[in-house]
């Protein structure tokens, strides 16, 4: 292996900006970022201007359709994807059959024809995938991961875990092409794979049976229609006044420049109506999952709180240990009639009176003791103090902090994506599904 790697990107939209300025700042050392490529050219215009002006070398430009060429031309050595989730599967593999290692954004694939095909090409090739899992890398993720492994809990029994997402971040998956499940896979897939990875990696475990109920609730014009909400623009830009649910692209910069300055290119509308015809995505889902371990995994997601955070219980023959996370604790309209997002200026209250602000706790708690707090590091960068350090892994391909096996391989991905595929298929059905039905090979 060189001692610089090569790098080419395919998908230059928000996502990606993370691995271009990892690429041409802190790993340039160990990363050289040679090529890339979109299917709308406008966004490389962006990013390519970015470049010129901060000094960088502009890396060679290809069509989606070109991976191949990329790959031999530029001597691509590792490629990252960061498209849409539906598109993965032919990317990663393209890549990995011309020749090239794959970082591959979350999750893995929408379908298990998708792994399927992943799969084949991994064999065929011997090259390598990564499924970036960031939440692995949080501390207070990695701070319960340690205590479920160092037995104090002594064997896990059980799992419960609720996720809910606000009305910012929720209310903008139905917004872009996430709204469409052939797109995204839904929730469930796209989502929520960071979730149930998350769930497997701390009880080192494999998911066998999942069971799903759940629905389009909140968003959606049929249930804009029940609650009166009649008569609302296709999209927010130049309609999102007095609208907390409208996203304004031009009120933004980055959002101006890489969406809305360049729809004439593909037609993609990056501020639909959360309230629109057409989207089937569920806004509400609940699991029940079957590990292999003898554990079971009870799961919830709102994607229309107030809030947004997760709380997680994690039971043992020992013990019960508990994890709550509030990552923003409100969301105000300001006198515009537009979101505010500020927890602290505009807290909300629990049901016993206490301020929500951003915090995060971890309780241990054993049979016949006492309940004790678990202190938790803290971390740098984005998803909860996970982005840099899963980065550093990356880039430089350390093993930091082995003994948590934080770095996520092609059957972790799998096994992640693996309980949403099932989830969708028992969604219907209306029937458990056994994941070794589908036949995704781990």
């Amino acid at each position: 292996m060189p001692d610089t790697e090569r790098y080419g990107i395919i998908g230059t939209g928000s996502r990606a900006e993370m691995y271009l300025r990892a690429a041409t700042g802190d790993h340039g050392d160990v990363a050289e970022l040679v090529a890339w490529s979109d299917t709308n050219p406008g966004r490389l215009d962006f990013y390519e201007q970015i470049f010129r002006d901060a000094g960088l070398p502009v890396p060679a430009r290809y069509k989606t359709g070109e991976i191949e060429r990329m790959i031999g031309e530029s001597g691509v050595h590792r490629v990252v994807v960061t498209t849409p989730d539906f598109t993965h599967a032919e990317y990663v593999s393209r890549a990995l059959l011309a020749g090239a290692d794959v970082v591959v954004e979350k999750p893995l694939t929408i379908d298990a024809e998708g792994v399927r095909r992943i799969a084949a090409a991994m064999e065929q090739s011997g090259r390598e995938v990564i499924t970036t899992f960031n939440y692995r890398y949080s501390p207070r993720n990695s701070a319960l991961k340690r205590l479920i492994s160092s037995g104090a809990l002594g064997t896990v029994t059980s799992v419960t875990f609720e996720w809910v997402l606000d009305t910012v971040h929720g209310a903008d998956y139905f917004r872009r092409w996430h709204r469409y499940k052939k797109n995204s896979g839904g929730l469930l897939v796209h989502k929520a794979s960071h979730h149930f990875d998350l769930v497997n990696w701390w009880i080192d475990a494999a998911p066998a049976r999942v069971f799903a109920s759940g629905g389009l609730k909140f968003y959606g014009a049929e249930n804009a229609r029940t609650r009166g909400l009649a008569d609302r623009p296709e999209r927010g830009t130049g309609h999102a006044e007095g609208d907390p649910f409208s996203l304004d692209l031009a009120a933004d910069p980055k959002a101006k420049a890489l969406y809305l300055d360049n729809e004439q290119h593909d037609g993609y509308l990056r501020d639909r109506d959360v309230f629109d015809e057409g989207i089937t995505i569920e806004d509400n889902l609940a699991l029940v999952v079957d590990y292999d371990s003898g554990a079971t995994l009870s799961y919830s997601l709102n994607a229309h709180s107030p809030w947004e955070g997760y709380r997680v219980a994690v039971n043992g023959t020992e013990g019960r240990a508990e994890l709550e996370v509030v990552e923003r604790g409100s969301v105000g309209i300001g006198e515009d009639g537009r979101v505010v997002v500020d927890p602290s200026a505009n807290p909300t209250y629990s049901p016993d009176g206490d301020l929500r602000p951003n915090s995060e706790r971890l309780l241990l708690q054993r049979h016949w003791q006492q309940a004790e707090e678990v202190e938790i590091p803290e971390g740098i960068g984005g998803h909860g103090g996970g982005d840099a350090y899963l980065l550093q892994h990356l880039f430089s391909r350390t093993k930091l902090d082995e003994p948590l096996h934080r770095v996520a391989g092609y059957p972790d991905g799998v096994r992640a994506v693996s309980v949403g595929i099932a989830g969708n298929r028992s969604l219907e059905t209306g029937l458990p599904v056994r994941i070794a039905d589908l036949e995704l090979g781990v």
